[in-house]
């Protein structure tokens, strides 16, 4: 087989992570490297920069710079929540995407991010197979809520799950100083998956643990939910509970609708808008319990924190973003870079490919012999699972004892 010679298009989407740009690099690197990929471009704001014709031309970046993405979170490139209509439909985004495609000689298209952007993945992989055009699509797992279906797990999780579980030690460590009880409520992303929130729990391997966990794979039950924390309040007289953002009633409303609209507005993905949890249940938890509480929201700061970031993580996410270009180059297009491990013995991640297809739009949720009987936190085979998602502490370069971050030109193709 001869080798497909022509540019490649690395885009971002969807919310970022501390480590997506790890895979950018990964992909910017060996893209570079290749003699095969002619010229390597950088998407601003995802696919939505393809629309745009704003594509950053990547070789006109300094590579000191470039390997600062490494440890630099967020999205360098920018991001998107942009969702493409079925091209049976309305063609006329992929009509716009072929030519730009055409104007750059674009031949390989490698997107970075979660459940709807492997969407998007798949619908321009199936375009441009529908009309004969020759470019090799590959997409490369990113989300911190870890549920993309078909990969053990996705890059950006590890470090999430890092920083909730060492804040949850921080917080508990905090809640214990005066001689007198309290209620703390963390408030954590995931809306139908609990990953994140189940993650508090890694904080019980040094003993600083969240004393309840409730996750949206199951009902949660408000008198129950009173109840444990009132049973665990006359007991310890401190009560840390960690909550899935995400959390319904047996009738699938919202918990947090309970005391907010917020969860009624959609995104372009049809998503409901999450927020005000922890606050919702703080009041109802001060009316029917009249102790004192405390609700907070870890909200952006679990996808941004770079600094407590998993090595493991990082890692990882280099070497997805790796092997989509060396696939690619041997012939693959359509599919995913997904990982897997062995079922016994030690950790081991292992690269896997996944058809565009089946992970598009499905969604993977904590197995629910996972979750203990009570339905209100998590048993040994989830930390077995996770712990060795968090291990290792990256080196950060830094100027003044602030982390350094990239200062890319942003150079456009013309």
């Amino acid at each position: 087989m001869n080798p497909l010679k022509g540019a490649c298009i690395i885009g971002q989407s969807g919310g970022p992570t501390s480590v997506i740009n790890a895979s950018a690099y990964g992909v910017i690197k060996t893209a570079l490297d290749s003699d095969v990929i002619t010229k390597v471009y950088g998407a601003r704001y995802g696919i939505q920069g393809v629309l745009k014709d704003q594509l950053m031309d990547m070789e006109m970046e300094d590579p000191e710079e470039l390997a600062l993405l490494m440890t630099t979170p967020s999205s360098a490139l920018g991001s998107c929540r942009y969702k493409l209509k079925d091209y049976t439909e309305d063609d006329t985004d992929y009509k716009r995407i072929l030519e730009i495609f055409k104007k750059y000689d674009i031949r390989y298209f490698f997107y970075n991010g979660g459940n709807d952007s492997m969407d998007t993945c798949n619908k321009i992989s199936k375009y441009m197979l529908h009309v004969g055009y020759e470019c090799r699509i590959m997409g490369i797992p990113k989300t911190i809520d870890n549920d993309l279906f078909g990969t053990d797990h996705c890059p950006g999780y590890g470090s999430a799950a890092k920083f909730i579980a060492t804040s949850v030690a921080e917080i508990s460590r905090d809640a214990q100083v005066y001689d007198m009880g309290s209620i703390v409520i963390l408030e954590i992303m995931g809306r139908n998956a609990g990953w994140l929130a189940a993650s508090a729990a890694l904080a019980s391997v040094t003993g600083e643990g969240p004393d309840l966990v409730y996750l949206p794979e199951t009902d949660f039950d408000m008198d129950k939910f009173l109840a444990d924390v009132k049973r665990i309040e006359e007991e310890k007289g401190t009560v840390i509970i960690a909550v899935s953002e995400g959390i319904h009633d047996k009738d699938g409303r919202f918990i947090s609708e309970y005391g907010s609209t917020l969860a009624q507005q959609k995104d372009a993905f049809g998503h409901s808008q999450m927020g005000g949890l922890a606050s919702t249940l703080e009041r109802i938890v001060k009316e029917k319990l009249g102790v004192k509480c405390r609700g907070i929201e870890f909200s952006l700061l679990q996808r941004c924190a770079g600094h407590i970031a998993s090595a493991t993580d990082i890692q990882e996410s280099f070497l997805a973003g790796k092997a989509a270009v060396e696939q690619a180059i041997a012939g693959v297009t359509d599919k995913m870079v997904g990982f897997s491990r062995p079922e016994e013995g030690d950790y081991e991640c292992q690269l896997q490919l996944l058809s565009l297809s089946s992970v598009a739009n499905a969604e993977k949720t904590v197995p629910l012999d996972w979750i203990n009987e009570e339905h209100n936190n998590v048993n040994q085979k989830f930390i077995d699972y996770a712990l060795p998602l968090i291990q290792g502490v990256p080196e950060i370069p830094t100027v003044d004892g602030l982390p350094r971050y990239p200062k890319l030109k942003r150079v456009f193709a013309k």
